[in-house]
């Protein structure tokens, strides 16, 4: 056997040592390496959540340095797509992109593959805004005041478009019928892009859509915006009241957030977030936010700690307010 001086034995040891420990840093630094990351949209292309993960997806891939492809899962409410982030690999390469529909989708679907409290890792709150009533053009009310007492009179034979059942446009137009008394037909869309583009072609009256959304298609007097759900009215839209000025109040505020698997690694989980707050941060991003009637949380709100307390919060609202409208859960298609 071959001996060693004892000097020469400690060096070979200590280099040893630091070879294991560059190996251990360098397969730590590796743990989340440089690959395309799949946002999912759960609506289809141009709804308001497609465009927010648009414009999140090119900054948050110059930060990372690895590309964010948007990827639109439509399909009940809302719920295809968070099955498919639920069910993927919890490796920090499928994100998901949603809102409120996430955390009503318990009260609204007894067949969910995923349990909604537990499935998800809260990334970050990304923005917020109000829903903007609207009817096409043509639609004989020109006030929302008028437009509630029309659809009393027409019951049934007012058509109002929503993404499916648990999404924010569905959940709002049951809030408007329960709040005027209007028993509107409801019809479902695979997202609310092509729903807007029915209502500004004169296929259906009326769609309770995001600001996002709805904004763009007012201001081009191509749909007309009768309310807004929040308690003051836009200043992009100066001209439409709140739902409380009309009298028929109807309180309901929209946020997205960003999620990944639960048991998606610390490291990855740490980088998106840190990556989305960038972006949420960035003064031209905010610009977009205010040009769609909307805005970013202030830098308290964008922890991942507090979309975690704020999604717990809404789950048990929503399951609440559901229950109070007399909201039964049915399958999701």
């Amino acid at each position: 056997m071959t001996m060693f001086p004892r000097a020469t034995l400690v060096a070979k040891l200590a280099l040893a040592a630091l070879c294991v420990a560059g190996l251990t840093r360098t397969a730590e630094a590796q743990s989340f390496p440089a690959r395309t990351i799949s946002l999912v949209v759960p609506f289809a292309a141009g709804g308001p959540s497609d465009v927010i993960a648009r414009l999140l997806a090119e900054h948050m891939g110059r930060t990372l340095g690895q590309s964010v492809v948007v990827e639109n899962t439509a399909g009940a409410g809302g719920t295809t797509g968070a099955t498919r982030v639920a069910l993927s690999p919890a490796d920090g390469y499928t994100v998901l992109i949603h809102h409120l529909a996430l955390k009503a989708a318990p009260a609204l679907y007894n067949n969910l593959r995923y349990d909604t409290a537990a499935a998800f890792e809260p990334l970050g709150m990304i923005n917020t805004g109000p829903m903007v009533l609207a009817t096409k053009l043509a639609l004989e009310p020109k006030t929302a005041s008028d437009f509630f007492a029309y659809a009393r009179a027409q019951g049934d034979r007012l058509t109002m478009a929503h993404a499916g059942v648990g999404s924010n446009s569905h959940l709002c137009a049951l809030l408007i019928g329960q709040a005027s008394g209007a028993k509107p037909t409801l019809i479902a869309y695979r997202g609310t892009g092509p729903a807007m583009n029915d209502l500004v072609g004169g296929q259906i009256d009326a769609l309770c859509d995001q600001s996002t959304s709805a904004i763009p298609q007012i201001q081009g007097n191509r749909i007309r915006g009768l309310a807004v759900t929040s308690a003051e009215r836009l200043a992009i839209i100066p001209n439409v009241p709140t739902t409380r000025e009309t009298g028929t109040a109807i309180d309901m505020t929209i946020w997205h957030g960003l999620y990944a698997p639960r048991g998606t690694p610390a490291e990855a989980v740490e980088k998106l977030s840190a990556a989305l707050r960038a972006a949420v941060a960035d003064p031209a991003i905010n610009e977009r936010f205010a040009s769609f009637g909307t805005s970013s949380f202030p830098a308290a709100q964008r922890t991942r700690e507090a979309h975690k307390a704020a999604f717990d919060a809404e789950i048990a609202k929503w399951a609440a307010t559901l229950r109070a409208a007399g909201v039964v859960a049915g399958a999701a298609n």
